[in-house]
């Protein structure tokens, strides 16, 4: 019988350790998989086999889904996704890796003007974005009910879109050479509010290219009915980003917050079910989400949105820092949204509709 092209699951498992250690991830999930190591290893092969061959696994000590997941796919001769995902990144700088991730973006799709709380006018958002080599970029205002950022209501953002279409019209008139005109994208950042709907008239969601949805109030709510909230937003056919995640700050300013708590691996598979991207927050204060949930995003097969959620001109500039992260975790371009060009991204956009 031939040997198996991967490796056995004990060595996938402290393989994915010694990588995970290596990254400077957090010591209970170096641990994890050490511990899940060890209890398959007290295992003889024909055991092994029969637990993996029904649910028997996930009843051991230090089993769970992921650990479950890598064992089985080694046990099939196979590399478990998870230490594929590891592997290729670990040999490349992350330096170089993100300059590369980087260098694939067409854009970006979440940034505000003065229109709401960031401090420049729509226009010179534009100018530095197309200055930075982007195709794009999504204007991304707040919804009304944020009053601390000026939220727009829906009158004001209908003055907005008409902005945007002159001003579009202006940037169309500029283009030369035949290359394509440098394009705004309309879009908001709606609240996702406390019953999980979007703070927003339908009619005017429907209307715009982008919508990234995220939350902003309440968000020490309870783990349970924050993954119901955050599923509600994400199964909604406007919702085409899941904005920051967690709502963490890190350093700054604002001062520090926690992450809110909620089921990751639930709202990471609703995400690929319902095909909405996960953001990569490049602010920071935020760097959200982060690196553990951002590769158990990766796991689940979810498109990312890789943003810098600029409130000015300076902050669009602040890609590559989410890129690094973005790299280090597996994300790889294919699967970045705004890697993708303009009328890629607005027929997948409209898709969800």
């Amino acid at each position: 019988m031939a040997e198996p092209a991967g490796p056995t699951p004990v060595d996938a498992l402290r393989r994915i350790a010694f990588l995970l250690e290596r990254a400077l991830e957090p010591s209970y999930r170096v641990r994890a998989f050490r511990r899940a190591a060890a209890t398959v290893e007290r295992l003889a092969p024909d055991e092994l086999a029969r637990l993996a061959a029904g649910p028997g696994l996930r009843a051991l000590p230090g089993i769970g889904e992921v650990t479950e997941r890598v064992v089985r796919e080694a046990l099939a001769g196979e590399v478990p996704v998870y230490l594929r995902r590891l592997e290729a990144t670990e040999g490349r700088p992350v330096a170089e890796g993100a300059a590369l991730l980087r260098a694939a973006l067409r854009g970006d799709c979440h940034c505000h003007s003065d229109w709401s709380d960031g401090g420049s006018p729509i226009e010179e958002m534009a100018e530095t974005a197309r200055g930075l080599g982007h195709a794009y970029v999504v204007l991304t205002d707040h919804s009304p009910r944020l009053t601390v950022a000026n939220g727009l209501s829906p009158e004001r953002l209908r003055r907005q879109l008409d902005d945007v279409t002159r001003l579009n019209e202006t940037l169309a008139s500029q283009a030369s050479g035949g290359v394509a005109p440098f394009r705004v994208l309309t879009g908001i950042e709606v609240d996702i509010l406390e019953d999980g709907s979007l703070d927003q008239e339908e009619e005017l969601l429907s209307r715009l290219d982008v919508v990234v949805a995220s939350v902003h109030s309440k968000l020490r709510m309870e783990r349970t009915a924050m993954t119901r909230r955050m599923l509600r937003a994400i199964a909604n056919p406007h919702t085409d980003i899941l904005g920051h995640c967690t709502g963490r700050l890190i350093t700054g300013g604002r001062g520090r917050r926690p992450e809110s708590e909620f089921d990751p691996e639930v709202v990471f598979a609703a995400c690929r079910e319902f095909d909405v991207a996960v953001e990569v927050n490049s602010r920071p204060e935020r760097q959200d989400p982060p690196k553990r949930l951002l590769r158990l995003a990766v796991e689940a097969g979810c498109r990312f949105a890789i943003d810098t959620d600029a409130h000015a001109p300076g902050q669009l500039d602040w890609q590559v820092l989410g890129c690094e992260r973005a790299f280090a975790c597996g994300v790889t371009p294919e699967t970045v949204v705004n890697a993708w060009p303009a009328a890629e991204l607005l027929a997948w956009t409209a898709g969800g509709c």
